[in-house]
């Protein structure tokens, strides 16, 4: 079974009005103000999906300051869930500095949401203020038994949209703040996991965090698979493919060559993402 464990989908409102949330929301902007930008709905996405043989998808919205936004665009994963169960796995996101965001997120695991994420903070380091605030609902997914995705990058290289001013050392932070929470670190972590092979502390504090592969073929050569799966173990990695943005078989290409073990390919590709968040399957 295939699982993208990365995707984004927005309803129409946001699809077809999107300039009129640019003033409020200027994240959404920066990330989605220029016209090659894509917002996909559902239908595409899964319409998409079989034309590349992904069975299941992780998809999620959008981590928008305002309430009003995100609570729609959460109903709106929600609905899309309820609809079509076999095929979709839900996450609720929200400004992880919003004080509303652990309440949101409980009510969003009670409608059948799977975990928290892609929570991001674009405009800011990852301050130990903002890590501290994400506490009530680091506690909701610790109750749920649920994983929270957070978006990261690498700290060096170029600019890029989203690319936020964040360290290692911050990254590090975080999964400390939170051990006993599964944390999926998007965007292989920002490199973070080559320091497992730290002879102390790295090592432990990475128990319960995994990786997502979002955007790789932008940011890494196809060696990093490899490479990451003898640093980490094949059984972190999530493929993720940050649809709309790269379609999956850019990345089963590279996967395809990476010359892992079809054991581990099946655990990256969707074995491992299935049981992070407890799918059965068809």
């Amino acid at each position: 079974m295939i699982i993208d464990a990365h995707t984004h989908i927005f309803p129409a409102i946001f699809r077809d009005k999107r300039s009129s949330f640019f003033d409020d929301e200027p994240s959404f902007k920066m990330l989605y103000s220029h016209k090659t930008s894509k917002l996909e709905g559902v239908q595409n996405l899964i319409q998409d999906m079989d034309a590349d043989g992904v069975d299941v998808a992780v998809v999620f919205g959008f981590p928008w300051k305002n309430p009003d936004n995100y609570r729609r665009h959460n109903d709106y994963i929600i609905e899309a869930v309820a609809a079509n169960p076999d095929r979709l796995i839900g996450l609720s996101c929200f400004d992880p500095v919003s004080s509303e965001g652990a309440r949101e997120a409980e009510r969003c695991f009670k409608s059948g949401l799977k975990g928290v994420g892609e929570l991001a903070v674009y405009d800011s380091p990852l301050t130990d203020d903002i890590i501290l605030r994400m506490n009530d609902v680091m506690a909701v997914c610790r109750a749920h038994d649920a994983p929270l995705l957070m978006h990261v990058n690498e700290p060096v290289g170029h600019h890029y949209p989203g690319k936020q001013a964040i360290t290692l050392k911050q990254i590090e932070n975080l999964i400390n703040r939170y051990p006993d929470n599964k944390i999926i670190l998007a965007h292989w972590g920002g490199g973070i996991f080559f320091y497992a092979l730290l002879k102390k502390e790295l090592k432990e504090a990475l128990t319960n965090v995994w990786f997502d592969t979002a955007a790789s073929p932008f940011l890494y050569d196809p060696a990093i698979y490899k490479t990451a799966g003898s640093i980490i173990r094949y059984d972190k990695i999530l493929f993720g493919s940050d649809y709309p943005l790269i379609k999956p078989d850019r990345y089963f290409r590279e996967i395809d060559t990476a010359g892992i073990e079809p054991e581990d390919m099946a655990k990256l590709k969707g074995d491992n993402a299935s049981g992070l968040f407890h799918h059965r399957g068809h």
